[in-house]
């Protein structure tokens, strides 16, 4: 075998000590996102989170360290806590961040769970105001959408509001039946032969507590049968009606709970891994975006967006000490209720309604039968039929919505329908046409529909589908953040603020590159 004599390796030294250790800063490239990370965190103020740590005992690992570590582990899609601890042994990135400090798993959780659970929205609208001081957003527009996420609770643990109500129902004619046999049985000891009516109603946990204490007191005057009523309302009943009374409690405005997730709902989801549109435990994920910066968001336990504009405008107030001037939603947010707080609160609403883009087409504005497309008169009140005949208004009525909202609906009436000749295209029922109006919606609706046939109403909704939806997009499918890892409402909250977070991060990476 021939023999290499010029060939040189260099020699190996992770088994040697070295006289001067190498410094991880030096390996780590000046443009590396983990240097921006740290930048970032260290010029936030964190006074909030300080305050909350007492004096005394055995030193804490510093909070903005931890920061920084739980900023990073998301910004690289690592959820997990383990693996944020594992990382912090094995990557220098982590181990320059936290100055080669090694908290355990448990630590790093027990900070972001319970250190963070109050102020991760104060951390991420510090971020948002420093996006806008360097020029990334300006705070006067936002692009609202809303999304399900899974909650990380088991699927098929579920409670229904519906199911509840009917056997607590059967439940309490049960217990007021036995209530009855035992009156009608003292009385009848008592050689009393008045009838006891049986009646129906309601019973608490807290009024049938105390007649079984009232009927215990006295329980050696009563006979056997007596004995095991009282023994049954006691052992089962009474425990039945407490557990009912505190399902009803937990949902309460809900039509669903999950058994291992109290806070989350069941909702029907897009992306279903079953494919077959089951109901998932979830949460309603709003968020407002501007140049694909999320600048606020909020968790919501209702499926519907309709209910949560309010709520989630109110907070990006609180954050920022500002409303934007313009808002950009689809037609899911779209009620009077919506574009009347928007106006009381000056914003420019750009949000569609229902049936917006139906309007546009040229079928429905052929449609002269159509409600939207009859004439109207403000000075007689009153609507032309497709005849051209007057429908009179004939009264008014009240609408209170689930989330109770009052409105008014005004009714107007045809006369002679049966001898009109264009009876069985405008009208099917029997009897003469009317119709409901609501006014005030009616006038919000053309005003929108006027402000999103603009020119800029045009471009604001093009942008809107490649402002919200895209950074869904990016969450879900490149961060492969598609299921919340945390149980309970403020536990979610930090986690998606924490995803909302390292995302901006990413942003600002990809701007200052």
């Amino acid at each position: 075998m021939k023999t290499r004599s010029n060939v040189h390796f260099k020699a190996l030294t992770s088994q040697q000590a070295v006289l001067f250790p190498s410094n991880l800063s030096d390996r780590i490239p000046e443009n590396h996102p983990v240097r921006i990370v740290n930048q970032v965190v260290d010029s936030l103020n964190i006074e909030d989170i300080l305050s909350g740590y007492k004096g005394g005992g055995t030193s804490s690992f510093h909070p903005r360290m931890l920061i920084k570590v739980l900023f990073y582990s998301y910004f690289c899609n690592l959820y997990s806590c383990r693996k944020m601890a594992q990382a912090l042994h094995e990557n220098i990135h982590f181990m320059w961040l936290s100055g080669n400090s090694t908290p355990d798993f448990r630590t790093i959780n027990d900070f972001r769970g319970k250190r963070l659970k109050e102020k991760i929205q104060q951390l991420f609208a510090e971020l948002v105001r420093l996006m806008a001081d360097l020029g990334y957003v300006s705070l006067d527009i936002q692009y609202i959408d809303g999304t399900k996420l899974e909650s990380a609770a088991n699927r098929y643990t579920f409670v229904w509001k519906g199911s509840i109500q009917k056997n607590k129902s059967k439940l309490e004619e049960k217990i007021n039946s036995i209530l009855v046999d035992i009156d009608s049985s003292i009385k009848q000891d008592k050689s009393e032969f008045a009838s006891v009516e049986q009646q129906s109603v309601p019973v608490n946990s807290g009024e049938l507590k105390a007649r079984i204490d009232e009927l215990n007191a006295r329980l050696a005057t009563l006979n056997k049968p007596q004995q095991k009523a009282v023994k049954t309302l006691q052992k089962e009943a009474l425990p039945r009606l407490q557990k009912y009374e505190g399902q009803l409690e937990t949902l309460g405005t809900r039509n669903s709970y999950s058994k291992t997730d109290q806070d989350a709902t069941f909702m029907r989801m897009k992306e279903d891994h079953m494919k077959n549109g089951q109901l998932k435990p979830a949460y309603n994920t709003q968020i407002s975006t501007e140049n694909q910066f999320i600048t606020n968001f909020s968790i919501h336990q209702r499926a519907g967006d309709t209910a949560t504009l309010s709520l989630h405008l109110a907070q990006f107030r609180a954050h920022y000490h500002k409303q934007s001037k313009k808002v950009v939603a689809d037609s899911g947010y779209g009620s009077q209720q919506n574009y009347q707080w928007m106006e009381d609160n000056d914003i420019e609403a750009f949000v569609k309604y229902n049936y917006f883009h139906k309007e546009q087409k040229r079928n429905f504005k052929k449609n002269i039968y159509h409600t939207a497309n009859l004439s109207y008169d403000n000075l007689s009140d009153c609507f032309s039929c497709p005849a051209g005949k007057a429908m009179s208004n004939i009264g008014k009525s009240r609408r209170i919505s689930e989330l109770g909202y009052e409105s008014q609906v005004d009714y107007y009436k045809a006369e002679n329908c049966k001898e009109c000749p264009l009876k069985e295209m405008c009208h099917k029922g029997d009897e003469d046409r009317i119709i409901e109006v609501n006014h005030v919606l009616r006038a919000f609706k053309h005003k929108t529909k006027e402000r999103l046939l603009t020119e800029e109403g045009l471009k604001l909704r093009k942008n809107r589908a490649i402002e919200p939806e895209a950074v869904f997009g990016q969450l879900k499918s490149n961060n492969r953040f598609n299921r919340f890892k945390l149980r309970t409402l403020p536990k979610v909250n930090v986690e998606f603020g924490l995803a909302a977070i390292a995302h901006n991060l990413r942003k600002m990476v990809a701007k200052a590159a």
